[in-house]
């Protein structure tokens, strides 16, 4: 068999310069008045929508670390499991196969063991078909007996041999365009077993169209060429771990085979197009990057899904079981109010401004019981004397004089001689790419949001 590919677009946003270029051209066939522009983009839309109705489209997702939807304390976040129904249903259900590369959460602690079930209740809503579980994925499954399932509705696939009976390879054949395309899907660790190894990973080849993707738990370009050249047939596609939140092409353009990484945290859908021409041979293969944007319709269950979580969140007292470090040199934290009496004009200032009102934004979502939300909400959650819970501790809620000057019960107690010390708080410890996707390069801007001090 014999590919060819094709890149749409590029996972960054378009540049002004591209968007400019595009606003000109639509323009151009306003102007010239339908003499050429309608009728090709009429042709070029029954071409598109003749291909679509034949293509298969197999979309590809992972890396979640645990992220299941944006926090939702800044604008223009990508993400939410609630949101990807809204990609995939642009293709018909017999035209598509949606996977999960794997990487579910960040570790085994408690509340990751909550998502990672929520994780494989969201596989099943969302319709994926199959799922690469990680060496750490297959551990939690393991211990949550999550693999014996009978009743699970999306297969999966590991490179790890631990006796729990989960195959390496995964296969699903297709009617498209009057031809049977056999789509063959493979995990491997190039780490843990010898390159050789990789000449038997797929099915052998027969006479019908064939895909082969290869899911590989360790890759640079050399590996994926390495282990491509092994494949009878040759590998069309090769999957690596992300390193980066957006994805990534590790492939020159056209080359082959096509790698590429998901990216991180669920931002983006990465779409690969298999498609038929009549002026070439074999399958082609065209590689988008879908962000997964706000304007995308949610998904009902699934937020539902999401409310149930942070109830078990919520039950679970994660909050309370947040670990706790001792202040240095027997320091306390005071709240707000104390700074009062010395700094009123910096308190009332404080007062107006939305830090410190900071706890309500997490009371309207339902996420004031969820420790990684929380703790950029509040006063000290990292150490002793911080906050706990606002039944426990309401004066410590929002963000407060003592996230940016340290702990203040020395300084108060000797009225100000004794200055305020670490532990401090900066912006970027909460204003991240995650949680604050227009932080960075606004810096001024958000500084202008929050003063409250005399100038200079």
């Amino acid at each position: 068999m014999s590919a060819w590919i094709k890149i749409v677009g590029d996972p960054r946003p378009p540049s002004r310069r591209a968007v400019d270029i595009t606003s000109c051209l639509a323009v151009v066939c306003a102007l010239v008045g339908g003499l050429s522009c309608p009728s090709e983009r009429a042709r070029e839309r029954a071409r598109d929508a003749g291909r679509t109705a034949n293509d298969i489209v197999l979309f590809f997702t992972g890396s979640e670390l645990g992220a299941l939807k944006p926090c939702g304390c800044s604008g223009g976040q990508l993400g939410g499991l609630e949101k990807r129904p809204g990609i995939f249903a642009t293709v018909p259900r017999r035209n598509r196969l949606v996977v999960d590369t794997g990487s579910l959460v960040r570790s085994d602690q408690e509340q990751d063991l909550i998502k990672y079930r929520v994780l494989f209740e969201a596989f099943g809503l969302l319709d994926y078909d199959l799922v690469h579980l990680t060496a750490q994925d297959m551990a939690i499954a393991r211990n949550l007996n999550l693999l014996g399932d009978a009743t699970r509705p999306f297969s999966i696939i590991s490179a790890e041999e631990a006796g729990d009976h989960v195959p390496r390879a995964f296969t699903r054949l297709f009617k498209a365009d009057g031809r049977t395309v056999r789509v063959n899907i493979v995990a491997f660790d190039p780490e843990e077993a010898a390159l050789e190894d990789s000449a038997a990973l797929f099915p052998e080849a027969d006479e019908g169209e064939r895909v082969n993707i290869l899911i590989l738990r360790a890759c640079d370009q050399g590996v994926a060429r390495d282990v491509a050249a092994r494949v009878p047939g040759g590998v069309d596609c090769v999957i690596c771990p992300s390193d980066s939140d957006e994805p990534r092409l590790l492939s020159d353009p056209g080359a082959r085979p096509l790698v590429f990484t998901v990216g991180r945290f669920g931002r983006y859908v990465c779409r690969l197009g298999v498609h038929f021409s009549p002026q070439r041979q074999g399958v082609g293969l065209t590689f988008t990057a879908i962000p997964v944007q706000e304007r995308l319709p949610e998904n009902p269950t699934l937020v539902a899904l999401y409310k149930s979580y942070q109830q078990l969140v919520k039950d679970s007292r994660l909050l309370e079981q947040y670990p706790r470090v001792p202040l240095p040199e027997g320091l306390t934290f005071v709240n707000s109010e104390t700074c009062k009496p010395c700094h009123a004009y910096e308190y009332d200032k404080w007062s107006a401004k939305a830090h410190a009102d900071a706890f309500a934004t997490l009371r309207e979502v339902g996420s004031d019981y969820d420790p990684e939300c929380v703790v950029c909400h509040v006063v000290g959650m990292e150490y002793e004397t911080g906050f706990v819970t606002e039944a426990t501790t309401p004066q410590l809620r929002n963000v407060g004089c003592e996230n940016c000057h340290g702990p203040g019960s020395e300084h108060a107690r000797t009225f100000g001689q004794a200055p305020t010390v670490q532990p401090k708080m900066t912006c970027l410890d909460c204003h991240t790419p995650e949680h604050s996707a227009g932080y960075a390069g606004h810096e001024e801007e958000y500084m202008e949001k929050i003063v409250h001090w005399r100038e200079p």
